[in-house]
């Protein structure tokens, strides 16, 4: 019986002596916060300037957003009409900057000229309410379709540059 206690005590000094595997605690990265049809408008002077629409919006814990079923993004005009619209495959939107990112197949359409963009990405910055890309752009209007590489425009496309314009066609020709 002593010898037993003896082994068990040589046992426990050993156990308990040898050195333990530091563990890396593991940091979670993924997103705090899941919403279903998120649906967010911007205002001001209970006038709404932007409504940002999502079925799926992620938030993660440095408050960055991504939206990875689509973003729709309406913009107003000073009337409180709806004037334009951005919508994307996905999107982005990033704290730090205040900056919405679309991204995939990227559309936006003034309802009111009735002229369309194509991009595979796009910037909105909504403190300086413009959009923005360095990106391949096709804007087609009643009477043109322009392209180009590069666009800086006000975030409800009334006003817009080409930043190196590739090409004019006749809107007749497509």
């Amino acid at each position: 019986m002593a010898r037993l206690w003896f082994l068990l005590a040589v046992w426990g000094c050993v156990a308990g002596c040898a050195e333990k595997p530091t563990e890396i605690p593991k940091v979670y990265r993924g997103p705090m916060v899941m919403a279903t049809n998120i649906h967010t408008i911007y205002s001001d002077s209970a006038q709404p300037k932007v409504d940002v629409s999502a079925p799926l919006q992620y938030e993660f814990a440095s408050g960055n957003r991504s939206f990875p079923k689509g973003i729709t993004i309406w913009f107003y005009n000073l009337q409180g009409q709806k004037e334009s619209r951005l919508t994307a495959n996905k999107g982005y939107y990033d704290k730090a900057t205040e900056i919405y990112t679309g991204q995939g197949n990227v559309v936006v359409e003034n309802t009111l000229k009735k002229e369309k963009l194509n991009s595979e990405e796009l910037k909105w910055n909504r403190y300086e309410r413009r959009v923005y890309t360095d990106k391949f752009v096709r804007i087609e209007t009643p009477q043109e379709i322009l392209l180009g590489e590069g666009l800086t425009a006000s975030q409800d496309f009334s006003t817009y540059k080409i930043l190196k314009p590739r090409g004019v066609l006749p809107a007749s020709k497509l």
